[in-house]
């Protein structure tokens, strides 16, 4: 009852001014919003009409028109005018527009590698204190999150200079349920568990793995997806962290560890559909159809959310397909990692409406109006997850809900010729023949030649 009268003063007070806003959900006439958060966020910035705001990132076609549909709860709760731009050159358009000295007011960046640099340079604008201490109170596996964003300024000194909006989720095993049924097997809740199922299928004379690192002049980058969840698997996150900054060496034990926990998966004979040599010779958009062959070419498969658009066509996640959580250690010492990915949101001027948007992306409705509609995931607890558009991302935000460690992808945290070149390659090599260490060490090489 609670919620309902909120939603209903904020629907009387924000109804006349959002009549002139294409607004994809009427304030107030649906109850799985937070209208009530609107509501508050306008009383809370009562002084910006007039204003303009220019916004530059990534999203171009759907993905632009997704994030454009929040806007105007922002513009007809502040009266500020919201300008995107999208770009396909973003990495590079950033850039040249922050050195001319005519940046957007807000940038939207893909990788926290690229903020970071800009903001060493002191070409973004410290968030408030209070932004970071939010996102650890109000975001799952927050202290995650908040170091996500903490970069060092010119000064030296480490400030939040990123606001985290829009998350990817990595950490997934596809698989089609009814291949499972039918086989007596059940889903694993643990890595112990998930290596005995991959031995229970190999010893029944079926294969348990689909993998393909195929990617024309990419491949081998499924591999360091792979390489990273098992790395939040065998160490706690701070090997993480100094492993994609190079302090912890790529060659270093630890990591030689996770790469042969990869192999123990994709190097043994028995547990590849194709066996070993398929593994680099398959297309990773092809890996995946073994699951829905008659009879299954394989029972499970290693991908992001993204995978199920390389499913047959017809497919229904939830019914045809499924996932789960790619599974830590029973022992809990390592909790829950996730990995991912996300867009991060900077402050580039002194536009106060800049800040303004900011909180915005704070409250639960900037959150849900997207969630309802489809690509978008979040770690905000104060967001009703029935707002989402179907019950499949409802269980991908339930995998970021219960994460306890949250990692950005590792090869997107490191240089490109590491993370976009000599990681990719070594995987390709690891599985074609060399030892973990052999491969490490070759990657180390590379790293060591960067200055």
């Amino acid at each position: 009852m609670k919620h309902k009268l909120l939603a209903s003063a904020a629907m009387i007070a924000l109804t006349s001014g959002l009549a002139h806003a294409q607004v994809k959900f009427p304030v107030g006439e649906d109850a799985k919003f937070n209208w009530a958060s609107l509501e508050e966020f306008k009383a809370a910035h009562p002084d910006l009409a007039g204003q303009e705001l220019t916004v530059l990132g990534p999203w171009l076609g759907g993905d632009k028109d997704l994030f454009e549909s929040v806007i105007p709860y922002f513009e007809e709760a502040t009266g500020v005018q919201v300008n995107y731009s999208g770009s396909s050159s973003f990495e590079q358009q950033i850039v040249i527009d922050a050195e001319a000295g005519s940046p957007p007011d807000v940038a939207v960046f893909p990788q926290p590698g690229l903020a970071a640099g800009l903001a060493a340079k002191g070409q973004l604008k410290p968030l408030p204190d209070a932004v970071g201490q939010w996102i650890k109170d109000n975001y799952a596996a927050g202290d995650s999150w908040a170091k996500l964003v903490t970069y060092k300024g010119p000064d030296g000194a480490d400030h939040v200079y990123a606001f985290p909006y829009k998350a990817d989720v990595k950490s997934l095993v596809w698989y089609v349920p009814e291949n499972l049924e039918d086989a007596g097997y059940e889903v694993p809740t643990t890595m112990e568990e998930l290596k005995a199922l991959t031995e229970q299928i190999a010893a029944d004379g079926e294969k348990p793995w689909c993998i393909g690192l195929g990617s024309g002049g990419a491949t081998g980058w499924p591999a360091t997806d792979w390489v990273e969840d098992l790395m939040l698997r065998t160490n706690p996150p701070e090997d993480y962290d100094a492993w994609t900054s190079n302090e912890l060496k790529f060659n270093d034990p630890k990591v030689v560890k996770a790469i042969e926990d990869f192999g123990w998966f994709a190097k043994n004979e028995a547990f590849v559909a194709g066996g070993t040599a398929s593994v680099t010779a398959t297309d990773f958009r092809d890996s995946p159809k073994g699951l829905f062959a008659n009879p299954p070419a394989c029972y499970l498969h290693h991908q992001a959310s993204f995978i199920p658009t390389f499913f047959p066509e017809g497919t229904i996640v939830g019914e045809d397909a499924d996932f789960f959580y790619f599974p830590a250690p029973a022992d809990g010492s390592l909790g829950q990692p996730v990995l991912g990915g996300g867009t991060l949101f900077s402050v580039l001027t002194d536009n106060p409406s800049a800040m303004a948007f900011i909180d915005f992306l704070q409250t639960p409705i900037a959150h849900e109006i997207w969630m309802a509609q489809q690509g978008f995931l979040t770690p905000h607890k104060g967001v009703n997850p029935e707002a989402y558009g179907d019950e499949t991302v409802r269980k991908l935000g339930d995998v970021l809900l219960n994460a306890t460690t949250f990692r950005f992808d590792g090869s997107d945290l490191m240089p490109g010729a590491i993370g976009a070149g000599a990681f990719w390659t070594g995987m390709v090599d690891f599985v074609g023949g060399k030892s973990a260490q052999e491969a490490a060490d070759q990657i180390q090489s590379t790293w060591d030649t960067l200055k």
